[in-house]
């Protein structure tokens, strides 16, 4: 198999085949992201013999996959027709492959029109996660994510308009200090109107390779304590209103915890307070340095 760097996917794609077809990330800005700083490019598309060779290996180790997840930051930005291409292709390899993933950007969306998604969907393009972080604008600006919380709006409701089932990513921690709370109202405001099928929570973590711990270092930002990432996450599970599974996995997560919404909410806040009361700011500090890659 063919992958370049580390290879990333969610916690919930863990039984998923997983076929690289881009490395690296097109928008490759985001302040507290250092996930792709191992790749020695920004961005590429896999060749399309690579993509088939992979799919002869993975026909000849695992034919019987149903479900596939492609690898790289965003391989959603390919066009309907490269994307449609590689949907063919792998179904011509493996005959019980049901539905695709991926990792996608609301930008990568835009360029797609309803007809278009509606044909990705009926090639199989089903549940693809988005690393919208939060509907927070001044967040979003902050660190460059490269689209506001109408974006958002307005692109989600394309894919539920077509029966494109998507998951979101949400970055704990990212309003920085004393901002939580009008950030969480926020994006619930955005959230809320939506139909994301996962809610899949990350916390931040610092490294000192991102721009973010720059902006720290000259006092343009300050870090949320580790308690007050927790008292956040409690405040989005406590204000979403919609039907989800909540699903804070992961190794940026001291304590995973996941659940549906909104049935087992008072499950998963009991869970919160259960942590912030055994769980010291010291002690969770700790976790979280010495988290050397996540």
């Amino acid at each position: 198999m063919h992958y370049t760097g580390t290879v990333w996917r969610p916690p919930y794609e863990a039984w998923s085949a997983l076929l690289q077809v881009t490395a690296g990330c097109t928008h490759h800005k985001c302040k507290f992201c250092t996930l792709y700083e191992d790749i020695p490019f920004k961005f590429k598309m896999s060749p399309i013999d690579e993509i088939e060779d992979d799919l002869k290996e993975l026909n000849h180790f695992t034919p019987d996959v149903t479900r596939m997840f492609l690898v790289g930051a965003n391989p959603f930005v390919l066009s309907m027709e490269k994307l449609r291409q590689i949907a063919y292709l792998s179904k011509q390899y493996l005959n019980r492959l049901n539905t695709i993933g991926c990792f996608a950007r609301i930008t990568d969306i835009a360029p797609k029109s309803v007809d278009e998604l509606k044909q990705l969907r009926i090639c199989g393009y089903n549940g693809i996660t988005i690393g919208v972080e939060t509907g927070d604008d001044e967040a979003l600006s902050f660190m460059n994510k490269g689209y506001s919380s109408a974006d958002i709006l307005e692109q989600c409701r394309k894919l539920d308009e077509v029966g494109l089932e998507y998951n979101f990513f949400y970055l704990t921690g990212i309003y920085g200090k004393d901002k939580s709370k009008q950030g969480v109202e926020n994006t619930l405001k955005i959230f809320n109107q939506l139909n994301p099928k996962i809610v899949g929570a990350s916390m931040l973590t610092i490294y000192t390779a991102s721009e973010l711990y720059g902006e720290i270092q000259n006092g343009n930002w300050t870090e949320e304590s580790e308690t007050e990432k927790y008292e956040e996450l409690k405040m989005l599970v406590n204000g979403l209103d919609i039907k989800t599974h909540f699903a804070a996995l992961g190794a940026s997560n001291a304590v995973q915890l996941h659940g549906n919404l909104p049935t087992e909410k008072n499950e998963l806040i009991a869970i919160i307070d259960e942590i912030l009361s055994r769980f010291g700011e010291s002690e969770l500090k700790r976790y979280r340095k010495n988290l050397k890659h996540l």
